[in-house]
């Protein structure tokens, strides 16, 4: 059959067909660019379903109880923008501690900001990011982002952004920004910041870094004696092999494989994200569940019962060089009624308690085989070798499929604060 016998039977001229070729394509490329627009929001909720931790730690349960209502998280971070859907109605007026813009703006200009404020306390709207604490409200504080190795400003912005968060109404400040050199030197007057924070009842919570494989440089300010320091674990209860540790690592929380906002245009998420900076948002948010649960408590009673509910395979007495005093598991504050407080004003000397033991197996070391099964719909119930135990930087968790639902049910990880031998 020729193209002319085809046109004839059709009853339709090449002048016809010609034009529907056009009102076809018209048609397909206002169809695509529909699709373009929608993309971010098609991203975004795809972005939540990497949020991997969320039912682990049943998080749709604790809120049942509490959304981390009344509570304020300062965030210093790179700013934050509120006007995503996640984030709108969650941000109060912040502070920019920017040395060149100083009360200025305290928009994100990099997306990391906006991504630890949505771990915190983001609603999910429109496929955004969901918060674990998403009735807790966000301050933010914007400051320059520094490169772990570089070297800071002489007229350092983090001592003004650690007294600027502590003279806010926040009781948790979260800390994404860490350096190697002079800001762990306290040669600008950052740890008085933080000691005046301290005293002003604030919980500060800070990463431990992610450059372990440059040569696991301590980092401040996580490292400071007044900071909680948080580490990222992947889905297996172990530490991230790029996470800093040793004897200034208190605590792990998720933060391997999470999404976060690709740039400051905050068009969509990449898969890419993750690291101390989100586990410490994440630290942040349970520490917000928990006190919005107790509002009566004090910062140290916070981290008290988040250190007792800890999970770890480990001998009671110790504590890993790699995760610290074990995995945050707010639920069983929140969901189980465990914990002990203690007295208001009673530090917690988490050294002293809980000694680093000598040794230290690397994250990446084979598991022990000595796992027992985690019973169905509770905690993992974790075994390792007993000459490991004290200080695995696994966890002691073995987890297959089954198991690691279950881990994850149990959901996880710990808040502690401690003193250093100076």
């Amino acid at each position: 059959m020729t193209a002319r016998m085809s046109q004839a039977r059709n009853g339709r001229s090449p002048r016809f067909l010609r034009r529907g070729l056009v009102c076809t394509l018209a048609a397909v490329g206002a169809w695509s660019m529909g699709i373009v627009g929608l993309a971010p929001a098609a991203l975004a909720a795809d972005a939540q379903t990497k949020q991997w931790y969320l039912e682990g730690m049943r998080a749709e349960e604790m809120w049942k109880t509490t959304t981390g209502e009344g509570i304020k998280v300062a965030v210093i971070d790179s700013g934050v923008n509120p006007s995503t859907p996640s984030l709108k109605g969650q941000v109060l007026k912040g502070v920019n501690a920017t040395e060149e813009a100083a009360g200025g703006s305290t928009d994100d200009y990099d997306g990391q900001g906006t991504t630890t404020a949505e771990l915190i306390a983001g609603t999910g709207s429109g496929g955004g990011l969901r918060g674990l604490a998403p009735g807790a409200k966000i301050i933010p504080v914007r400051i320059p982002l520094l490169k772990h190795d570089a070297v800071p400003q002489i007229n350092d912005p983090l001592d003004r952004a650690i007294r600027a968060a502590a003279d806010s109404d926040a009781q948790i400040i979260n800390i994404s920004v860490g350096n190697q050199y002079a800001i762990g030197l306290n040669m600008f007057g950052e740890q008085a910041a933080m000691e005046y924070a301290v005293r002003k009842g604030k919980l500060l919570i800070a990463g431990t870094g992610d450059n372990a494989k440059m040569g696991n440089k301590v980092q401040y300010p996580a490292a400071y004696p007044e900071v909680v320091s948080v580490v990222p674990s992947r889905r297996d209860g172990r530490a991230a092999d790029y996470s800093q540790h040793g004897k200034f690592v208190d605590i792990a929380a998720p933060g391997v494989g999470l999404p976060r906002w690709c740039d400051a245009k905050f068009q969509s998420y990449c898969d890419d994200g993750g690291g101390s900076t989100a586990a410490t948002a994440i630290a942040s948010a349970s520490a917000a569940l928990i006190w919005s649960a107790h509002p009566e408590w004090t910062a140290n009673q916070v981290l008290r019962v988040l250190f007792d509910t800890a999970g770890r395979s480990w001998k009671t007495g110790t504590r890993s060089t790699y995760l610290g005093h074990g995995l945050i598991r707010p639920r069983k504050v929140i969901i189980d009624g465990k914990g002990n407080p203690g007295a208001p004003d009673a530090k917690l000397l988490a050294d002293e308690v809980m000694p680093i033991p000598s040794g230290s197996p690397k994250p990446s070391a084979p598991a022990s085989s000595q796992a027992r099964k985690a019973k169905p719909g509770g905690d993992a119930v974790v075994a390792g070798s007993s000459e490991k135990a004290e200080d695995d930087g696994q966890l002691g968790l073995i987890i297959g499929a089954a198991a690691a639902a279950a881990i994850l049910a149990g959901g996880a990880f710990a808040v502690v604060r401690k003193r250093r031998n100076s």
